[in-house]
């Protein structure tokens, strides 16, 4: 199973913040400029990855193939990693990390130039590109990703169209009316929670930044009530805690199982899911596996609107780079350029392409229709931010406090959601106070 880092919150910025454990090899830094003479271009390199799926079915051989189409010359190994983030970091303390490869979250940016070539200054990149300031060191640039995902609601659209909904809630009373009528008039279970994998509830911090259109809306959480009323943490908690008080979720959430849960929204005995856009193509591929229309998947913003706009939150998926100790730099740029500007991967993974100007998949082009306002959040008091989190002990990117709102909102556990947001506000805003 293949799942995409899915909180926009805290996930890499904490991983950023923990530093790197080694001093790593220092080497060339030399820009890896873009070939401008395809024939001319040869040797072997090798992409390191994290989609092992995408090596062992062909998927990148394929991409190869193309790739070879434009230059010949080029031999392109792939190699699949599972434990990304652990094996690839300890590697970066040699130089043998592959010549193309996605850059590890615990690798801090200032360290950038230490393990991966220039791909240009920030100027021009940032003409061509989205996301590059988060991989800009001083006025150069030395990764891109490859795309970015957005964060929303999977759901059915049949199932909802036969509760009769047609158009999008755009409060979260609006929602919670839409589930019930989906538990009136559907079969289908209105919201799955997802708690007994865990990690999906993680992904309702997402919505830090899609309630409030702010993308300095992370950074306040170091300087706020994040449970306050109306503030982004506690709108969303607030929406979970009603769906599952209101029995619009599964009855019993420590028997859910992630992998079923794809092909029960595909099959319609499940209406919603809050997931990241990555969720969308899993959905659908379980619906084609189900006979299906994989069309039946939708994707929906979170029912909140400032200056009657929906917002969501833009989060880029992994960084590519060039392996500052790469023996042919001008073959590795080449396949950089072709798998950022030329391949399907963006459109085929439902995800917003890095590339300016590109098309939004297909199933993000509602957004694009409806006016969503994308927004990404800035990281400039990640830091700080991680160091509050872990003195709380709140774990904002964790499952745990999510999954005892759920117990605490089906009766599992004593209190209700004001004496849960009590206990959040307090553990949060006194480690606040210790971190200055």
């Amino acid at each position: 199973m293949f799942r995409r880092a899915f909180v926009a919150v805290l996930a890499a910025t904490a991983l950023a913040a923990a530093g790197c454990g080694g001093s790593g090899t220092s080497g060339s830094s030399d820009e890896a400029l873009s070939p401008t003479d395809a024939g001319a271009v040869s040797g072997d390199i090798t992409v390191l990855t994290n989609r092992t799926d995408l090596v062992t079915d062909g998927t990148m051989k394929r991409y190869a193939a193309q790739f070879n189409q434009l230059y010949p010359k080029v031999n392109v190994k792939f190699e699949g990693v599972t434990d990304y983030e652990g094996e690839v970091r300890i590697r970066m303390n040699t130089a043998n990390y592959g010549d193309v490869l996605l850059i590890p979250n615990t690798v801090p940016t200032d360290d950038y130039p230490k393990y991966f070539a220039s791909l240009g200054s920030a100027q021009d990149l940032a003409a061509k590109y989205s996301f590059t300031d988060k991989a800009k060191v001083g006025d150069k640039v030395y990764g891109v990703a490859g795309f970015a995902y957005v964060n929303g609601f999977v759901y059915n659209k049949d199932v909802w169209a036969q509760a009769g909904v047609t158009q999008w809630p755009t409060t979260p009373d609006e929602f919670i009316a839409d589930l019930q009528a989906i538990k009136a008039k559907t079969a289908a279970t209105p919201y799955y929670t997802n708690y007994h994998d865990g990690w999906p509830l993680s992904s309702w911090s997402s919505v830090v930044g899609s309630v409030s259109c702010d993308p300095l809306a992370n950074d306040k959480l170091a300087t706020t009530d994040p449970w306050a009323a109306g503030a982004d943490l506690g709108t969303g908690d607030t929406l979970l805690y009603d769906i599952v008080k209101n029995k619009l979720s599964e009855a019993d959430p420590t028997t859910t199982n992630w992998e079923d849960s794809k092909g029960a929204i595909a099959t319609g005995k499940i209406a919603t899911m809050w997931l990241g856009s990555w969720a969308i193509v899993q959905m659908q591929d379980a619906a084609k596996q189900a006979g299906k229309d994989p069309g039946v998947i939708g994707y929906m913003p979170f029912p909140k609107q400032v200056g009657g706009k929906f917002c969501s939150v833009v989060a880029p998926d992994y960084q590519y780079a060039i392996n500052a100790h790469s023996k042919n730099k001008a073959a590795a740029r080449a396949w950089f350029d072709w798998f950022i500007d030329k391949s399907d991967s963006a459109a085929v993974n439902q995800a917003v392409s890095a590339v300016k100007g590109a098309p939004m998949p297909p199933a993000l082009q509602p957004f694009t229709a409806a006016g969503v306002t994308f927004i990404e959040l800035s990281q400039a008091g990640s830091a700080k931010l991680t160091k509050i989190d872990n003195a709380s002990e709140v774990g904002i990117s964790k499952p745990d406090y999510r999954q005892k709102l759920v117990d605490t909102a089906r009766g599992a556990a004593p209190g209700d959601l004001k004496s849960v947001f009590a206990d959040l506000s307090k553990r949060w805003t006194e480690a606040a106070k210790s971190a200055g």
